[in-house]
C-alpha cells in the first residue's frame, strides 16, 4: 500500500460497514447487523469471549451468520456494566451479558427484530416505548468527548482495515507528503497537547529539543511508555488493546518529525491482550507499507519493535525505561543530560506515554486550532481519566480538561454508592495526592490541580467516601512506593521506609505529636533529594492528607480512635446490650470464640444479650455483617 488512493478504497469499502456502527446511512452494507462484544482485560476476564464463541455458534447453527457479523472489539468505558454487547444499527446496549442470554438474545432480536428490554442498560430503555435511547444520552456518555479513545469500542483491533475506515494512517500520508517536519512540531505545538503520563511536558517542545539539540546524530529513536503502572490505573491499556494502530501510526509521525528510523514500544507483560494486539498491528502496517522502508513512496524509513517490561513502577520514569530497554536493571539516570540528547543507547530519544500518542493523528487531521478549543488555559484537549474506588460507574471517561471534579464523580460516574458521602479523591496515584470535599469543583486541569498541591498524574481517579481512613489511604500509597524504590538513592530507599514506619506506628495507636512532625520533615527531604521523580513525588499522598486531613491524623494519635472505623488496633467491637435479642447469630459467625451471653435480657426481649470479650476479639466484622438488628457496632 503506497498511495492515498489505496488508503480511500479501503475507506470506501469500510465505509457501509462501519455506517452501521455511527447510525448513518449504509446502503449496500454486507451484513445487516454488527454484534459488537467487549474484548477488553475487564470484560474478557468475565467470559466475554467464551459468550462471543457461543454467540457465533448459534448464528451458524441457525443460519444468519451471513446476516450477523460479531465484532470482538475494545473497552466501551462501562467497566462496571461488562460484560457488554452492543447490536447495530439499533445501538442496544446489553450489560452483564451472560451465556444463558445469548439464545433469548438471538431468537428474539437478531432473528425477530425486537431488542430484549430487561438485558438492556436501564438509562436507554423509556417506559411504554421501543425506543432505544443511544449511547450519548445517557450519563455516563453524554458529556464526555472522545479523542485518545475515539475508536475503542467501535472497531477490530486486530483489523487494519477498520482502523482505516476510521481515517486511519490518513494523517502519516499527509505528513510525510505535505509536511516538514518543522511543521509538525510547530502543529504538535500550537496544539498545547502536554505529556499525559503525569509529568505535563509540552509534546512539541520535547519533540523540538530532540530534533534540534542532535542535529547531526546517525541514529534517534522514538519510544512509547506503556507500562502503566499506577493502581487502578488502565487507560493506556484500553487504547492498546482496543486501537493499537493509533500508536503505531502516531510513533511514526514522531519518527518523521524528530529524524528516527527506529521505535520502542515498553509494554508490560502483564497486559497479554494488549501485547498480543500490538504484534498482530505491528505485523499487518508492516505488511501493508505503514511501517519499514519507503512509507507512501516517500523515501521515509521506520520500523517499531515491542519490549516487555516485568512490572516494575519505577520503569515508568523514562530513563529508568529506557535502560530497561538497553537490557539493564531498571534504574533511573541522573539528569542532564536529558533523553533529547542523550537517551536510549545514549542517542537522541524522544518517550511519549500512550495516550499522548493517541491525541496526535487527530491534530493533524483537524488541526491544532481543533484541539486548542477543548479544555481550559494551560491544559488543552481532553484526558481519558480510570475511574476506580466508591463510585457507581467504575470505567474510563474522557472529558475536556478543565472539567470540574463533581461533574465527573457526579454526573458522569454516577456518585457514591449506598447514600455514602463524598470524602475525597486520590488522583494520580502514588505520585498525585487527595483532593477532599472542600474542593469538590476544581477543575481538573494541570494548574488548578497544582495550586491545592495535587497532580493529574497519568489519570487513575480513585473516589473515597466516609469510611475510608485518609492515614490508611497514605499508608496504603506510601507502601506501593516503599515496595516499588529501585533502590539506587538513598532518600527513596530508606526514606520511604522510614514514612512508612511512622504511619504504621500512628495507625496502629502507639504515634506522638513528634512522629507528626518528623513525618512531614521526612517528606520534604525526600521529595527534594529523590534522584528521580517517582522518588520525588512519592510524598505527595502523605502531604496531601496531612494538609487536608490533619485532624484525622490527631485523632490517630491524641484520641487514640480512627474516625474512620478502618485502623483495627484503634477499634473495640461493642455489643449493645438493649438492642440484642439473643438470637446468638453473632456468636456463631465469630472465628475467635470471642463472643458469649450475658446474664442480662433487654426489656422486652425473652434471650439474654451476648457481649464481646475484647481480649479475644480479632476485629474481623463478621459479627457486624450478620447482626440484622445492629446492635453491634465499632468504637
Amino acid at each position: 500500500m503506497k498511495t492515498l488512493q489505496d488508503l480511500a478504497a479501503i475507506k470506501e469499502e469500510m465505509r457501509k460497514e462501519m455506517a452501521l456502527r455511527l447510525g448513518k446511512e449504509a446502503d449496500g452494507a454486507k451484513y445487516e447487523k454488527h454484534v459488537l462484544m467487549c474484548g477488553g482485560t475487564g470484560c474478557t476476564s468475565s467470559g466475554s469471549m467464551k459468550i462471543a464463541d457461543e454467540l457465533e455458534r448459534q448464528l451458524k447453527e441457525k443460519g444468519i451468520d451471513q446476516k450477523v457479523y460479531v465484532v470482538r472489539t475494545g473497552c466501551f468505558g462501562l467497566c462496571e456494566r461488562g460484560p457488554i454487547m452492543i447490536v447495530y444499527p439499533e445501538g442496544a446496549f446489553y450489560t452483564h451479558v451472560k451465556m444463558e442470554m445469548i439464545t433469548e438474545i438471538v431468537d428474539e432480536h437478531l432473528i425477530g427484530g425486537k431488542p430484549v428490554k430487561k438485558y438492556l442498560y436501564d438509562e436507554t430503555v423509556t417506559e411504554g416505548s421501543d425506543e432505544i435511547k443511544s449511547l450519548n444520552q445517557t450519563t455516563f456518555y453524554a458529556k464526555q468527548h472522545r479523542v485518545a479513545l475515539r475508536n475503542c469500542g467501535l472497531i477490530d483491533p486486530e483489523n487494519i482495515n477498520e482502523y482505516i475506515g476510521r481515517s486511519g494512517y490518513e494523517a502519516l500520508h499527509k505528513v510525510l507528503t505535505s509536511m516538514t517536519p518543522e511543521e509538525v512540531i510547530q502543529e504538535i505545538s500550537d496544539s498545547g497537547l502536554r505529556g499525559r503520563g503525569g509529568g505535563g511536558f509540552p509534546t512539541g517542545t520535547k519533540w523540538k529539543l530532540a530534533r534540534n539539540i542532535v542535529p547531526d546524530a546517525d541514529i534517534k529513536y522514538v519510544c512509547c511508555n506503556a507500562d502503566e503502572g499506577d493502581p487502578g490505573a488502565f487507560m493506556d491499556r484500553s487504547v492498546l488493546e482496543g486501537d493499537p494502530h493509533v500508536v503505531l501510526e502516531a510513533m511514526t509521525i514522531a519518527g518523521y518529525a524528530i529524524g528516527a528510523s527506529q521505535g520502542y514500544i515498553y509494554v508490560r507483560a502483564e497486559y497479554p491482550i494488549a501485547v498480543e494486539r500490538l504484534r498482530i498491528a505491528i505485523k499487518q502496517a508492516r505488511e501493508a507499507g505503514m511501517l519499514g522502508d519507503d512509507i507512501f513512496g516517500t523515501g521515509f524509513h521506520f520500523d517499531i519493535d515491542l519490549r516487555l517490561g516485568a512490572g516494575a513502577f519505577v520503569c515508568g520514569e523514562e530513563t529508568a525505561l529506557m535502560t530497561s530497554i538497553e537490557g539493564n536493571r531498571g534504574e533511573p539516570r541522573p539528569r542532564p543530560p536529558f533523553p533529547a540528547e542523550k537517551g536510549l543507547y545514549q542517542k537522541p530519544t524522544i518517550l511519549n506515554n500512550v495516550e499522548t500518542y493517541a491525541n496526535v493523528p487527530q491534530i493533524i487531521l483537524k488541526g491544532a486550532k481543533w484541539y486548542a478549543s477543548m479544555g481550559k488555559d494551560n491544559s488543552k484537549g481532553t484526558k481519558v481519566f480510570a475511574l476506580g474506588g466508591k463510585i457507581k460507574n467504575t470505567g474510563l471517561v474522557e472529558v475536556p480538561m478543565g472539567t470540574t471534579l463533581r461533574e465527573i464523580i457526579e454526573e458522569i460516574g454516577g456518585g457514591i454508592p449506598n447514600g455514602k458521602k463524598f470524602k475525597a479523591a486520590q488522583a494520580g496515584g502514588p505520585s498525585g495526592g487527595c483532593i477532599p470535599f472542600e474542593h469538590y469543583d476544581v477543575n481538573v486541569d494541570y494548574d488548578s490541580l497544582a495550586k491545592i498541591g495535587c497532580m493529574i498524574g497519568s489519570g487513575g481517579l480513585i473516589v473515597l467516601d466516609e469510611d475510608n481512613c485518609m492515614v490508611d489511604i497514605a499508608k496504603f500509597f506510601l507502601q506501593f512506593t516503599m515496595d516499588e524504590s529501585c533502590g539506587k538513592c538513598t532518600p527513596c530507599r530508606i526514606g520511604t521506609k522510614r514514612m512508612y514506619e511512622i504511619l504504621d506506628k500512628i495507625t496502629n495507636g502507639n504515634g506522638t505529636l513528634e512522629d507528626l512532625d518528623k513525618l512531614e520533615e521526612l517528606c520534604y527531604y525526600v521529595k527534594t533529594n529523590s534522584l528521580c521523580g517517582l522518588g520525588q513525588t512519592a510524598p505527595n499522598p502523605v502531604l496531601s492528607t496531612l494538609r487536608f486531613f490533619r485532624d484525622e491524623y490527631l485523632a490517630h494519635i491524641v484520641d487514640k480512635k480512627c474516625p474512620a472505623g478502618v485502623c483495627k488496633s484503634l477499634l473495640q467491637f461493642v455489643i449493645d446490650k438493649e438492642k440484642c435479642i439473643g438470637c446468638g447469630m453473632c456468636a456463631k459467625q465469630c472465628p475467635a470464640s470471642a463472643i458469649a451471653r450475658t446474664d442480662y435480657t433487654a426489656p422486652g426481649h425473652k434471650l439474654a444479650s451476648f457481649a464481646i470479650d475484647t481480649s479475644k476479639c480479632v476485629k474481623c466484622g463478621a459479627c457486624i455483617e450478620k447482626c440484622k438488628f445492629k446492635a453491634i457496632s465499632k468504637q
